[in-house]
C-alpha cells in the first residue's frame, strides 16, 4: 500500500510540474507574440507618417518646382499609404496586443501559484493538492478559451529563450545584485 501511496504522489508531483511548464510555455509566448504585434504596429505606423510626410511634400514639391516625377512619387506614396490604412481598419494591431498582454498576466498569476503548490506540495495533504490541482486546470482552461492564438515564431522564440537564455528565471549573482545587501547570500 505504500508503495502505490508513494508512486502516486510522484505521479501527482510530476502532473504539477509539467502542467506548470505548460503554462510557462502559454505565458512565454504571449508575452513574445505580443511583444512582435507591438513592434509591428509601431512599423507600420512609422510608415504610415512616412508615406504621409513623402506624398505630401511630393504634391507640394510639384506645385513649387512644376516637376512631374514629384507628382508620381507623392500618388505611388499615397496609393500605399491607403493600403496601410485600410489593412489597419481591417487589422486592430493595437487591441490584439492588448488581448495578448491580458492573457500573459493571467497566466502569469496561474504560473505563481503553480509554482506555490509545487513548493507546497511537502507540506499539504494529497486531498489539498489534488483540490488546487483541479482548481488550477479549470481556471487555466478559461483562460485558454478566452486566448488569442499565437504563431509558431513566437512559440519557437518562446522555446529558445526558456532554453537557452533561461530567461524566466535568475542567478544567485543575479539575485544578489537585486536585494539589499543584509539580504544577499554567498555563492558557492
Amino acid at each position: 500500500m505504500e508503495a502505490n501511496s508513494q508512486h502516486y504522489d510522484s505521479a501527482l508531483y510530476n502532473q504539477l510540474e509539467e502542467a506548470y511548464g505548460k503554462v510557462v510555455y502559454s505565458y512565454t509566448t504571449q508575452v513574445i507574440h505580443a511583444g512582435r504585434l507591438h513592434e509591428r504596429y509601431k512599423a507600420l505606423k512609422w510608415g504610415q507618417l512616412i508615406l504621409s510626410a513623402v506624398s505630401t511634400g511630393g504634391f507640394i514639391g510639384t506645385l513649387v518646382s512644376n516637376k512631374i516625377l514629384l507628382t508620381w512619387v507623392g500618388g505611388v506614396c499615397s496609393t500605399v499609404l491607403l493600403v496601410l490604412t485600410a489593412y489597419f481598419k481591417e487589422s486592430d494591431l493595437s487591441a490584439n496586443h492588448k488581448r495578448h498582454l491580458d492573457t500573459s498576466n493571467h497566466l502569469w498569476l496561474l504560473r505563481e501559484q503553480y509554482l506555490s503548490l509545487l513548493t507546497d506540495f511537502s507540506t499539504l495533504s494529497r486531498e489539498e493538492i489534488v483540490s488546487r490541482r483541479d482548481e488550477l486546470q479549470v481556471r487555466v482552461a478559461d483562460v485558454y478559451d478566452e486566448a488569442p492564438l499565437t504563431d509558431a515564431k513566437s512559440y519557437s522564440l518562446a522555446q529558445k529563450a526558456l532554453k537557452e537564455n533561461e530567461s524566466l528565471f535568475f542567478t544567485r549573482n543575479e539575485l544578489n545584485q537585486m536585494l539589499p545587501e543584509s539580504l544577499r547570500k554567498t555563492t558557492k
